[in-house]
């Protein structure tokens, strides 16, 4: 397993910003799927939209109503936010 150093910030539930992203995997305006250092991130909400996506540096933002993340495999029963 490949450690990759990830950061991670949801601002008021409206803005997710990461590091390390190696790919958007899919995307649409209630789930985002990304990459990061061989694993799944999923992202949840609503009018979800992505801001900046940069392969070279990893970059990643997204804005909307940001309800749920989830690492790996793992379903978004256990919403972060409510």
């Amino acid at each position: 397993m490949q450690t990759v150093n990830h950061t991670l910030t949801i601002d008021q539930q409206k803005k997710i910003t990461a590091t390390g992203i190696d790919a958007v995997l899919a995307f649409s305006e209630t789930k985002l799927t990304l990459s990061v250092g061989g694993k799944k991130l999923y992202v949840a909400g609503s009018g979800l939209k992505i801001i900046v996506f940069s392969k070279s540096d990893g970059n990643f933002c997204a804005e909307g109503e940001i309800t749920g993340v989830s690492y790996g495999g793992k379903s978004f029963a256990a919403k972060l936010f409510k």
